[in-house]
């Protein structure tokens, strides 16, 4: 038996729960937008994500620590009791008997903020923009163990299963990675026959014919240094936009070959969070690509919340990665 085959499984199970309940929210999308201190949207999936995310983690698992970006302090106010009611009926479909002060408790699972040998980082919806507008967005589990991501649910639950066939029946994708053993692509389908498919990375060698993925927001992401080094790379490619983690899934898949997460001018220091990544980059990782920051050092879970000892994330299909990142080197000179 594998490893990790009971944290894969158990992963598996949660995120495809998650998805399930962040549909359900989508389709009734009417007003239940918050936004937090930092300008960014929250919505009733964001906090009933966590919540069944970590009821599972903490059932299974329950000396893991869990780093999530959601707490339940915000859902407390008075102000925010229609947004509550409907949380709880969502989490309701799911756990009938609950009551909001589990539920609570359940968000607040994933609040740790320490570094443990040991630990889960949950994005419960990474790309929230995006799951408003009714396009992609992903719920990004991992765990990580001595520092390094050694098990992925990456969960596209928009995103069809291959990026130029795009039948709404093939929508819903998982991307589930051990370190060591690959990533295979599981679609979300209840249909048991459904199979999951080992997925890899592009064989691309030469960095002129590479194709990036790039944020569907520009503010994410500093596309001027990132079109700089694809000129130095000689790329032509119409570059794939779109949103979330799911950047990773293309990568991961083929689809395309460089995914560049750069510091914005008019934000130089800002620390990515390890739940925007972790998950992400093991998927590419173990489907045969690399993943560093700007500078070629790789990422360092070790810090907490934040990826503190890196600038930037550089994801590839992994023979052009040295090349790209020379080309973002010459492009700062």
């Amino acid at each position: 038996m594998p490893a990790y085959d009971r944290e894969r499984t158990v992963a598996f199970r949660a995120v495809q729960t998650a998805a399930e309940l962040c549909q359900s929210v989508r389709a009734d999308l009417d007003g239940d937008v918050m936004e937090k201190d930092d300008r960014t949207p929250v919505t009733v999936a964001d906090f009933g994500s966590q919540a069944v995310i970590c009821k599972a983690l903490r059932d299974a698992f329950p000396d893991d620590p869990v780093i999530g970006e959601e707490d339940s302090s915000a859902l407390r106010a008075d102000a925010n009791a229609d947004v509550r009611a409907h949380l709880l009926e969502e989490v309701r479909a799911h756990h009938p008997d609950v009551n909001p002060g589990l539920v609570f408790d359940w968000i607040d699972h994933g609040t740790d903020a320490g570094y443990s040998e040991r630990f889960w980082t949950l994005d419960p919806i990474d790309g929230t923009k995006g799951f408003v507008r009714g396009d992609q967005y992903a719920i990004a589990l991992a765990l990580i163990v001595d520092g390094r991501p050694q098990v992925a649910a990456l969960c596209c639950p928009h995103l069809p299963s291959a990026i130029d066939a795009d039948p709404p029946a093939s929508r819903g994708q998982a991307f589930l990675a051990v370190r060591g053993e690959g990533t295979v692509q599981q679609p979300l389908t209840p249909d048991t026959d459904a199979v999951p498919t080992p997925i890899q990375t592009s064989g691309t060698t030469d960095p002129s014919e590479s194709r990036f993925c790039e944020s569907f927001v520009s503010s994410h992401s500093s596309h001027d240094l990132a079109a700089q080094a694809g000129e130095r790379l000689g790329i032509t490619a119409d570059s794939i936009r779109i949103d979330s983690q799911a950047k990773y899934a293309i990568v991961a898949r083929g689809e395309a070959d460089i995914y560049l997460r750069l510091p914005r001018p008019d934000s130089p220091d800002y620390t990515e969070r390890i739940w925007d990544h972790a998950a992400g980059a093991l998927a590419v990782e173990a489907a045969g690509g690399t993943v560093t920051d700007m500078h070629g050092t790789p990422l360092d879970f070790t810090h907490g919340r934040l990826l503190e000892a890196n600038t930037g994330v550089v994801a590839t299909n992994g023979p052009v990665h040295d090349e790209v990142i020379e080309a973002l080197a010459a492009a700062q000179a």
